[in-house]
């Protein structure tokens, strides 16, 4: 629908030049936006606002010259005048119906996909080696993972990559206490408990000087490529990975072990960024460390900051790794979008590097670099969620108590599942609340973690929206009827079908924002319409003639179609009973 209104309005302004109504090198901005009151129509324009000057005509006259230029439409019942100049556009109810009765046809429900496809690398989830994945980490695990999807939707190429912390002086410390736990077993180890072994580790090496030597040793053998040390250091990388693996495929999450790009992978390329920096004059030595002085951020003097690329002793830096990381995607993986969800902490540290990427000409202008921050996950206090001991929460934990916790519903709610139903119902509504309570968060702010409203079959949440599609699918198990051709003859219906004409404008919008949240609104708002339309237009009522009630089949198969496919676009699976 914007789409014609913006044609019909382009068409309008180049008129408008070729009669010299307006300077044929002005360019107006303006804006094209659904409407919340039905009263103003269904989209409404401010163009008039903003040529009627360059006119020479008040807001209302340029507004009436715009509307007898737009020649009549079958899709257009009227276009009036509001306010100080704003053009209304009321939408054809015949033509909404049959661009309704279309998209129950299109498998990609009206969502066409984009003309320039581009290769976007997307860096999310990023868990570090021999640590559980706590649940700090979901934040960028589901929100890259939905943007991932939808872009993919709309069919760019999308490179998973997950920057996996596995590299760092840490690992000497890691290596040698895997070594003196597989002497002891006699055996290679599994290790089931990765913090109970990073505890046990840093216990060691603070207590025991002889173990800390060997450790410091490993370090600097694994840094210089021994084969042992590497061996041992690929235990712990794959050890920590299968265990992460388990969580993904739990939570739907898409990633998968070829996505995994860590640290180390850029080793290589560390000491030739740093002489490459030194030699074009970018970098300089200072008290024997190589440093970029960047005028762009001020130091507490204001003078430049200094963003050290190699440290005194020879070796580097998160930035000089994620510069590193930022050419290769550019130079190996052809990349011409970047997304980056990592947390706002991280802002200050990725602009300082990109910033050198940019100068050096690693990162050309036309790639896009984008920081997707993201707040944090609070407890009802306000604070960072942590155990009542005030420990971090491991995420594997915290699925388990969504599990549980929804058993009980469902057991308080009564049911008539079998038990292999219950157990899909259980798991499916878990992961979906647990993710969804993220995604319908706009990401730049911190949220609140709560049970129960994340577990609620009422308002903005996963088990209201998955209800919804089962109440769908309950209508048609009750019908031999089939979806037919659409007649809009009551407003709950033509409100329902307008919203669903939205749907790919909406996934266009989180693709380019990097907003999933845009998505969950849109979905709870087109449930609630839903739910509106189902009370006030009977369906599978025997007093209602047969072509009104295939037009509303065809409209609760769209929706349905709808919150299925956006629900899978945040990694959330739909159920046919709960």
């Amino acid at each position: 629908m914007k789409q014609f209104i913006q044609q019909l309005l382009s068409d309008c302004i180049a008129n408008f030049k070729k009669q010299g109504l307006i300077a044929a090198e002005f360019e107006p901005r303006f804006t094209i936006e659904n409407t919340r009151d039905k009263k103003n129509g269904d989209l409404a324009t401010n163009l008039a606002m903003v040529i009627c000057k360059k006119m020479g005509k008040k807001p209302q006259e340029a507004a009436q010259m715009i509307i007898d230029s737009i020649p009549a439409s079958d899709r257009i019942a009227r276009i009036e005048i509001a306010g100080p100049g704003f053009i209304n556009f009321f939408m054809s109810c015949a033509h909404v119906g049959s661009r309704i009765y279309a998209v129950s046809q299109d498998p990609r429900i009206g969502v066409e996909k984009v003309s320039n496809p581009q290769t976007v690398v997307v860096d999310y989830s990023s868990p570090n080696v021999a640590k559980e994945m706590a649940v700090h980490h979901i934040r960028s695990t589901v929100i890259g993972d939905s943007v991932v999807r939808v872009l993919e939707f709309l069919g760019h190429k999308v490179i998973r990559a997950n920057h996996v912390g596995d590299w760092g002086t840490q690992f000497g410390m890691l290596i040698a206490y895997l070594e003196k736990m597989e002497n002891e077993s006699a055996s290679d180890l599994e290790v089931s408990d990765l913090e109970a072994f990073y505890r046990s580790a840093k216990v060691l090496y603070d207590e025991d000087e002889e173990f800390a030597e060997r450790a410091r040793k490993y370090v600097v053998r694994l840094q210089g490529g021994d084969d042992y040390c590497r061996k041992m250091w690929q235990k712990l990388v794959q050890m920590t990975m299968v265990q992460n693996q388990r969580i993904y495929d739990r939570l739907n999450v898409s990633l998968k072990p070829e996505n995994v790009m860590g640290e180390s992978m850029y080793n290589s390329m560390l000491a030739g960024i740093a002489e490459d920096l030194e030699k074009r004059g970018m970098a300089v030595t200072d008290d024997g460390a190589l440093v970029v002085y960047l005028d762009e951020f001020k130091g507490k003097d204001g003078s430049p900051m200094g963003v050290i690329i190699r440290k005194s002793d020879g070796g580097f830096l998160y930035t000089t790794t994620d510069i590193a990381c930022a050419k290769y995607r550019v130079e190996e993986l052809h990349a011409d979008r970047i997304l980056y969800f990592i947390d706002s902490r991280q802002h200050d540290h990725l602009m300082q590097a990109w910033a050198i990427a940019r100068k050096a000409g690693y990162v050309p202008e036309n790639v896009s670099l984008e920081h997707e921050s993201f707040g944090m996950m609070l407890g009802k206090d306000g604070r960072p969620f942590k155990t009542r001991s005030g420990g971090t929460v491991k995420l594997s934990e915290l699925l388990d108590e969504a599990e549980k916790r929804v058993e009980a519903l469902l057991a308080e709610r009564g049911n008539d599942l079998s038990p292999e139903e219950k157990a899909v119902v259980v798991h499916e509504v878990a992961m979906g609340a647990v993710k969804y309570a993220d995604l319908s968060k706009n990401r730049t702010t911190d949220y609140i973690f709560d049970w129960d409203s994340m577990l609620s079959f009422d308002g903005n949440t996963a088990p209201y929206l998955q209800y919804a599609y089962t109440r769908i699918r309950s209508v048609f198990r009750k019908t031999d009827l089939k979806p037919g051709a659409v007649k809009l003859i009551c407003p709950q219906e033509e409100n329902l079908a307008l919203k669903l004409l939205q749907f790919g404008e909406v996934v266009s919008q989180v693709a380019v924002k990097g907003m999933p949240h845009l998505l969950c609104t849109y979905l709870y708002e087109l449930s609630g319409l839903f739910m509106t339309f189902y009370e006030a237009c009977p369906i599978n009522r025997s007093d209602v003639e047969n072509a009104i009630r295939e037009s509303r089949l065809t409209l609760c198969k769209v929706t349905g179609d709808t919150i299925k496919t956006g629900l899978s676009l945040l990694g959330i699976n739909v159920l046919e009973k709960m």
